[in-house]
């Protein structure tokens, strides 16, 4: 009896599996598994096709684009001397409230 469900599962599973894209479900069903909440998985899904429908591009491709893209405004305020200026100020002022509370 277990065979017959086994063998139907697996004749299941190759015949069905191109009837979706395998790598969306991927990322709900590992939160399904880790944390046993359904509602999360289906919003995980939910919100994944969501970005696809308004897109066109699953939310990897976008993440992609955004990150190898060749004006990418993050990446220029990263690299400005504005932002340099700025951190090493902050740097400074902590270490000074640092010091002068340890006295």
């Amino acid at each position: 009896m277990i065979y017959k469900k086994i063998t139907l599962g697996l004749f299941s599973l190759i015949f069905l599996g191109a009837c979706t894209t395998p790598t969306a479900m991927l990322g709900p069903a590992y939160t399904l598994t880790s944390s046993g909440n359904v509602i999360q998985a289906g919003f995980s899904y939910g919100s994944s096709e969501l970005v696809t429908m308004y897109t066109g591009k699953t939310p990897m491709e976008n993440v992609i684009e955004i990150t190898s893209s060749e004006n990418n405004i993050q990446k220029d305020t990263l690299e400005s001397d504005d932002f340099k200026h700025l951190i090493i100020s902050r740097v400074e002022k902590a270490n000074r409230i640092l010091n002068n509370s340890n006295r």
